[in-house]
């Protein structure tokens, strides 16, 4: 009924308006008249229901004051009786009732004729307001100073009632930062008194930090439902900001109790001019250093816990209080949150320890790594020394002690110190091993080399003289190559396990809550960077096993295989007979084979043993190819190598899992070439296979392999169409 009325215009208008076409003017006029009438009416309507509005606002005004009156009289009543009765809560509540009406009302009733008495009123309850804080206030005090925890928190309840949050909360605040420092003094006092053959006296200053921590978050459980209550959400951050304050106080204390007694300066002073080069610092001992570095990450761990507790509640704490907040509010308050855990001297106290603690663990790991390397041995039937084991279970240990400080800086700068320690220093120690190479000497095993152990021990008696130390020097060097080479292998696979540990530990750290996307590219990007000296390890066990195959296999291999030429291949029925009663060569060069690699598989891990095979493998295919080449068959004779043939492959499949066959593909192939019976049986093979793709004798080669039968014309060879 409220909305306007569209204007039609005056009825003078609207009778000049002609008939529409078709319809007479008398009965235009009288629907226009009927028009007009019921238009008037209901503007008339209108104007009695804007009047009848207006009087229920007036209506609601006169009630809303009358109920603004009595409510003033009965907030002034109830306080005043509140007070004779010392019933603080009630009159507290009272004084709340009249701080909630609405001012703009009550200054309307003021302007009536109830003015004298409405002012009277005010003037009584805010008398009593300010009486009530004053003896809040003062209650307060003498039950803080009392120690009257029931009285404290009952009093903390009436500040918000009274609108003295802020205030509330300061001087609770106050007084729990009061029993935090009694009892955090009274800890420190026992920590110093500590006899040092106690138990805990390795990590007491860690203990006593915990202490505090746990203190003060028993402080924010209990309190938090009572804060959340009477001061509403959103208020636990102005009582954690008063704590915390107290926190960096005592924090500060016993850091600095602990720098003392440790002498947590002094040695990592020491250490840094230790770590220099051409320094002539004498040595500390790293064990020396082991227990601080154990409790400095113990201290830092503590530190993030009882910091991720304080996160927690407080944004907990935002949320609620935030439900309905913009979000410009919420990010100034989570910028609040991050500056009071960020900033805050508790903070910059473990940041400051933990850059020492990292100096000095680097310390730690390099010099205890260079020990385990000066100490290293080797014991009869182990196939790695011992300084691999040791080497990393210092590497472990340190990042080990790092991860436990909860820091993820801490962390990523020991991967990157262990990364740099294993990929420098530790591999070229290794590296430096091999490089001196596999010894070639005319004393082999003694499995294939008695008898030139034998002729060597008389010759040298015929001369009167007899040095074995040459001898025994050999053995050393030639076991303390595949002993390393067997290191470097075991080094790659401990550090693809490292990164694994790792990558799973760090996975519940982040869980945790601790670091961001920022720490976990971090990370990520130390990780990666271990896992590329894992595969510098392997690029060096390759270097070595090259050298080894070059040095120790293809100087024996090479002439046992150039006897294949002394076997003659161009042979007669007799010849081919007697081959298959006394095999003229294959079986000899598989004995040789086998007393040879007796040594390395004995010496060398599964691993790298069957990598060495294959390398044997590759070798003896290119190097056989090479001598067939040189020789002369029948057709005998090319059966008598196809055998030979089979009987090398069969023995190799068995001492490798590497695939022989292909490897040994061409010689198959020469071996089927040299087996035809007439020169154009070549072109049943050769079509039957679709082509040259499935050959891997090119068309030439074959011709070559060909003309390698006495018997087969030249002639015939040159007119294939391969």
């Amino acid at each position: 009924m409220g909305t306007k009325m569209a204007d039609f215009g005056s009825p003078q208008k609207l009778s000049g308006v002609p008939p529409p076409e078709g319809m007479g003017g008398g009965r235009c006029s009288e629907v226009s008249t009927e028009l007009i009438r019921s238009l008037t009416e209901l503007q008339e309507l209108e104007a009695v229901y804007e009047r009848l509005c207006g009087e229920e606002n007036r209506l609601y005004q006169a009630i809303q004051r009358a109920d603004d009156i009595l409510d003033l009289k009965f907030c002034m009543d109830g306080v005043q009786t509140a007070l004779r009765n010392e019933d603080y809560e009630q009159a507290a509540a009272h004084i709340h009732r009249y701080l909630c009406l609405d001012k703009s009302v009550i200054e309307l009733s003021r302007q009536g004729k109830e003015g004298s008495m409405i002012d009277a009123n005010l003037k009584l309850l805010q008398e009593a307001e300010q009486r009530l804080k004053a003896i809040v206030t003062e209650k307060f005090a003498i039950a803080t100073k009392e120690g009257d925890l029931p009285q404290v928190e009952r009093f903390f309840k009436i500040f918000p009632l009274l609108g003295l949050h802020e205030e509330g909360l300061s001087k609770f605040s106050e007084y729990l930062c009061k029993q935090v420092a009694s009892k955090a003094e009274e800890n420190l006092l026992l920590v110093l008194g500590t006899d040092m053959s106690d138990r805990r006296a390795a990590v007491i200053f860690a203990d006593t930090l915990t202490l505090l921590f746990e203190g003060i978050a028993r402080i924010v459980e209990t309190h938090q439902p009572i804060v959340e209550t009477y001061y509403g959400p959103g208020r636990l951050y102005t009582l954690i900001k008063y704590l915390q304050v107290e926190c960096d106080r005592q924090v500060e204390k016993v850091v600095d109790k602990f720098i003392k007694q440790r002498d947590y300066h002094q040695q990592f002073r020491h250490v840094q001019n230790s770590l220099m080069r051409n320094s002539t610092t004498e040595k500390r001992e790293p064990r020396e250093l082991d227990p601080i570095l154990t409790e400095v990450t113990l201290m830092n761990a503590r530190s993030e816990l009882y910091l991720r507790f304080l996160r927690k509640r407080i944004s907990s704490d935002f949320e609620v209080g935030d439900s309905m907040a913009s979000e410009e509010v919420k990010q100034e308050h989570q910028k609040c949150l991050d500056k009071l855990l960020n900033n805050c001297l508790l903070s910059c106290t473990m940041q400051e320890l933990i850059g020492f603690y990292i100096t000095m663990e680097e310390y730690f790991m390099r010099e205890t790594v260079n020990k385990a390397v000066a100490l290293d041995t080797y014991e009869k039937g182990q196939l790695t020394s011992s300084m691999v084991d040791d080497v990393f279970y210092i590497v472990k240990k340190c990042i080990g002690r790092a991860l436990s400080s909860s820091s993820i800086d801490c962390l990523c700068a020991m991967i990157n110190l262990a990364t740099t320690e294993l990929e420098s220093d530790f591999r070229d120690v290794l590296c430096n091993k091999l490089r001196m190479g596999f010894p070639a000497t005319t004393l082999q095993d003694i499995q294939r080399g008695v008898t030139s152990a034998v002729n060597i021990m008389h010759s040298s008696l015929q001369q009167g003289k007899f040095d074995t130390k040459g001898i025994e020097s050999t053995d050393e060097a030639k076991l303390s190559f595949l002993v390393t080479l067997n290191n470097v292998e075991v080094c790659s696979e401990n550090i693809s396990t490292l990164k694994k540990t790792l990558e799973s530990d760090c996975t519940k750290l982040f869980s945790q809550g601790i670091g961001g996307e920022q720490a976990q590219a971090k990370f990520d990007s130390c990780l990666s960077d271990l896992a590329a000296v894992s595969s510098k390890f392997r690029d060096l066990l390759q270097e070595g096993l090259t050298e080894l195959n070059s040095t120790a296999i293809k100087p024996q291999v090479q002439p046992w295989i150039n006897t294949f030429l002394s076997v003659s291949h161009n042979i007669e029925e007799e010849e081919f007979n007697d081959y298959e009663a006394n095999d003229p060569w294959v079986q000899q060069f598989i004995l040789n084979l086998e007393q040879q690699m007796a040594e390395f598989k004995a010496s060398l891990s599964p691993v790298i043993y069957d990598s060495l095979t294959g390398l044997m493998t590759s070798l003896i295919a290119v190097e056989l190819e090479r001598v067939v080449l040189k020789s002369t068959f029948n057709r005998l004779g090319g059966l008598q190598f196809d055998k030979e043939l089979r009987s090398l492959i069969a023995y190799l499949t068995t001492v490798t899992t590497w695939t022989i066959r292909d490897k040994f593909a061409r010689l198959s192939q020469m071996a089927t070439i040299l087996n035809l019976e007439r020169v154009t049986e070549i072109l049943d093979y050769w079509g039957a296979n679709s082509g040259p793709l499935t050959w891997r004798l090119t068309p030439a080669e074959v011709r070559q392999v060909l003309a390698l039968r006495m018997d087969f014309r030249s002639e015939d060879i040159k007119r294939l169409r391969l």
